[in-house]
């Protein structure tokens, strides 16, 4: 074979590795992602009946490093941070459940991956206190996928 022909050869193979790789890549990344969505639907299908019991027992679904970031507040961060936010939202607030719809869920499943998504809580009545946005930063720990930044707003004007 001529060094003309060895190139292109060489080339070609290497460009043949890159692709098999890159499905590969994609495939797995395929499959960690949905491993994220199943964990975080789980999550957030037992939120509210764990945040219920007013025990604190919510807060295991956060990472330990977790801050809760309100709307005209002070970042609340740590365990003792994000269990002081939901005793509040119990005891003075009055919500004792709620709903979280996910609407998209962003990122490749490694480490991080982020999720958009509508809040709704209610009172001891079943009447809506509020509503509105969320965007969760969802963190892959030796625990599982845990809540790591969580952030919302009220569909409604401050009163």
């Amino acid at each position: 074979m001529k060094t003309r022909e060895k190139l292109l050869v060489a080339v070609l193979m290497a460009f043949v590795h890159f692709i098999a790789s890159a499905q590969s890549n994609s495939t797995n990344g395929n499959a960690l992602l949905e491993e994220a969505k199943k964990a975080i639907a789980q999550n957030n299908a037992i939120h509210f009946d764990l945040y219920a019991k007013n025990d604190g027992s919510v807060v295991r679904l956060f990472a330990e490093d977790a801050c809760i970031l309100m709307p005209n507040a002070p970042a609340l961060c740590g365990r003792e941070g994000i269990a002081k936010f939901f005793k509040d939202a119990f005891e003075t607030g009055g919500v004792r459940s709620g709903k979280i719809t996910t609407l998209n869920i962003y990122g490749d499943g490694h480490e991080f991956v982020t999720e958009e998504g509508l809040y709704q809580v209610f009172d001891a009545n079943g009447k809506l206190v509020d509503d509105g946005k969320t965007l969760v930063l969802w963190k892959k720990t030796k625990d599982g996928w845990k809540d790591f930044r969580d952030s919302f707003s009220s569909n409604h004007p401050q009163k």
